[in-house]
């Protein structure tokens, strides 16, 4: 199956619109990054006229039910796997991750939540990613990425024989769990970047789950984060990213849009629409999944506008807030696009790691720069959206806030869009009429304060 046909779906530089060869088995960064300061990262592309969105079914796991809104499901079709032989890949794979981790992918709850709504004098639905696979929605992202690594060795485009690449990723906490969980499943080596203020318990799960922890302290003098320079170093040496940083692999972006699908079918099963999403933000990559998913739902007739949209980031580190700023700017001086396009070639001048180092109770996106900042900026302006900056104690307050009118164990990161929801109320910034979504991404762990 080495002969590759055209596929449905194609992959290109955001940046620089560098198109990769459909035969190319790992499109995830652009060549030419590196040697500019031209925001490179790869975007997969879908051809609106040769797919349509599902109509539903009864596949739960969202890799099935939205197989043909994946480009490693194109890639396998191109390649001559008939459907039939895709669905039994991504079944035996997911076979293989409950094996790991007590269940596989399953489509998550997505509605309103009474309690919550009353308590705030408004309509709140949430996205509950608590019970996913290893407690997060990261697992999405890298299952996606292992499926597709699968499907390039089912369909000869490398070398299976050989030993497996080692895959590699930079975290601290669920993206870094979600790896392991799907490395192991998939029996890939992978090496995890971490902090040495990572969780012991992390850790020690990491270790369990035979993941290479490769400990990073912070250097003097070198700004931005030390877990990601040693991932960067990896991935020059050989390894394969295995990174929810779409920079890195634009792939990563195309698992977690299944969230976003599965929130617009729940929205069109109960003709409904929404008028704004919350989604907190550290590296960028699920705000930036939800807002291609609506826009591909857009184009391809499943819903008929995007909700407006707001990321949501801490007071510890907001690197994405001031990128919007600079463009917003921008914006002032002529048209939006003109100014998107300016940022895309300059990225020096609108995204740079926080000067401090970030702190804050959540933790999970204390990311000292925004990886994926341009998608999420452009999502924001394009549907009339705005950062959102909360201090320490509306954290707090959405977390506590979230557990007792929910029921759902979530933790201070998984709640941050929450926080955010809270801050728009008191800035008199939405009505109430309005029908507002969050999503709750992780789940409490042990030991966390």
């Amino acid at each position: 199956m080495s002969r590759v046909a055209s596929p449905a779906t194609v992959v290109v530089c955001s940046g620089c619109e560098f198109r990769a060869d459909p035969r190319d088995p790992y499109p995830f960064r652009c060549p030419n990054a590196g040697g500019d300061d031209t925001d490179h990262v790869m975007a997969r592309v879908l051809d609106p006229g040769r797919i349509r969105f599902p109509a539903g079914g009864v596949d739960e796991n969202p890799f099935l039910r939205y197989r043909e809104l994946l480009h490693s499901y194109h890639v396998a079709r191109a390649s001559g796997m008939a459907d039939g032989a895709y669905r039994r890949l991504v079944e035996d794979l997911d076979r293989a991750v409950a094996a790991v981790d007590g269940h596989g992918f399953r489509v998550t709850p997505f509605g309103r939540r009474p309690e919550l709504s009353e308590r705030l004098g408004l309509e709140v639905w949430v996205k509950d990613e608590t019970g996913n696979v290893s407690g997060s929605h990261k697992g999405r992202h890298l299952m996606g990425l292992l499926v597709h690594l699968a499907v390039v060795e089912r369909a000869g485009l490398v070398d299976s024989s050989e030993r497996p690449v080692e895959l590699a990723i930079a975290s601290c906490g669920n993206a870094a769990l979600a790896a392991a969980v799907v490395a192991r499943a998939g029996l890939r080596p992978l090496e995890v970047f971490v902090p040495t203020d990572a969780d012991p318990d992390v850790v020690r799960r990491l270790k369990e789950l035979d993941a290479q922890v490769v400990t990073c302290p912070r250097e003097e003098g070198m700004p931005g984060d030390p877990t990601y320079r040693r991932l960067r170093r990896a991935l020059d040496e050989g390894a394969l990213p295995f990174t929810c940083q779409g920079n890195e692999n634009g792939l990563a972006i195309e698992g977690g849009q299944t969230l976003g699908w599965e929130m617009v079918s729940s929205l069109g099963a109960a003709g409904v629409r929404l008028d704004r999403v919350l989604v907190q933000v550290g590296g960028g990559a699920l705000d930036s999944s939800v807002i291609q998913a609506f826009r591909e739902a857009v184009a391809l007739g499943a819903m008929d506008r995007m909700p407006r949209v707001h990321a949501v980031q801490t007071e510890g580190a907001y690197p994405l807030k001031r990128a919007f700023d600079r463009v917003i700017e921008r914006v002032g001086e002529g048209a939006a696009r003109d100014a998107l396009a300016y940022a895309a070639m300059h990225r020096s001048e609108f995204m740079w790691p926080w000067e401090r180092e970030p702190r804050s109770i959540a933790h999970g996106i204390l990311d000292d720069e925004t990886y994926d900042w341009r998608a999420v900026v452009a999502g924001m302006v394009e549907t009339g959206g705005h950062p959102v900056v909360v201090d320490e104690a509306t954290v707090v307050e959405a977390y506590a806030l979230a557990r007792q009118t929910t029921g759902i164990d979530v933790d201070h990161t998984g709640s941050a869009g929450l926080a955010g929801l809270l801050a728009l109320q008191r800035q008199a910034a939405i009505e109430s009429t309005e029908r507002v979504s969050v999503l709750f991404t992780g789940v409490r762990r042990e030991g966390s304060i």
